[in-house]
C-alpha cells in the first residue's frame, strides 16, 4: 500500500516514479519563455510569486533527497524540518529561469536515484521530527505530489 503523505491526493493513486518523470518536464516547460514580469506574478492573492514557488521547488529537492541520501546511509536517521520560508528568504535574489534549472537538475537527481532503489531500499525506515517514522518510499511519494501541487500553481497563471 502506498504511503499516505500530505501531498498523496496530487497522485491520484499513479507511480510517483511515473509522474516525477512527466512533472518535471512540465514544470520546466510551463515557464519557458517568460519575461521576468511574469516571474514575479503571484500564484493566488497574497501568495508567493512563481519565482519564488521555483525556487521553493529547488529547495525542496535538495532538503528530500538529502533526506533520502542520509536515511538510506546511516541507519537510525533523524530528520529535521525545515522553515520554507526562512530558506527561501535567504535566496530570494535567484532570477526564475536560473531556479527552474536548479529545480529541473536537482529533481532529475533525485529521480535517478529513486528509480534506482530496491523495494527493501524504499523501505528503508528514519524518522522526522515533524512527521514521525516514515521510508524513503513516504518521501518519494511526497515529493512527487509536491511537485504535482506547485505544477498545478505554475499553469494556472494567465
Amino acid at each position: 500500500m502506498a504511503p499516505q503523505t500530505p501531498y498523496s491526493p496530487h497522485l491520484n493513486g499513479r507511480d510517483p516514479l511515473l509522474v516525477m518523470r512527466e512533472t518535471i518536464p512540465a514544470i520546466s516547460n510551463a515557464v519557458d519563455g517568460w519575461t521576468p514580469e511574469q516571474f514575479d506574478r503571484p500564484v493566488a492573492p497574497g501568495k508567493w510569486t512563481a519565482r519564488q514557488v521555483l525556487i521553493h521547488l529547488a529547495q525542496t529537492e535538495l532538503a528530500l533527497g538529502t533526506r533520502s541520501r542520509m536515511a538510506l546511509t546511516r541507519p537510525g536517521f533523524v530528520a529535521s524540518s525545515f522553515d520554507q520560508d526562512k530558506w527561501l528568504a535567504r535566496e530570494r535574489w535567484i532570477n526564475g529561469p536560473d531556479a527552474v534549472n536548479v529545480f529541473v537538475a536537482l529533481a532529475t537527481l533525485n529521480l535517478a536515484l529513486y528509480a534506482s532503489l530496491t523495494l527493501a531500499d524504499r523501505e528503508t525506515p528514519l524518522t522526522h521530527d515533524e512527521y514521525g517514522p516514515m521510508t524513503v518510499d513516504w518521501i518519494i511519494h511526497q515529493e512527487a505530489g509536491h511537485q504535482v501541487h506547485h505544477l498545478k500553481q505554475l499553469t494556472s497563471l494567465p
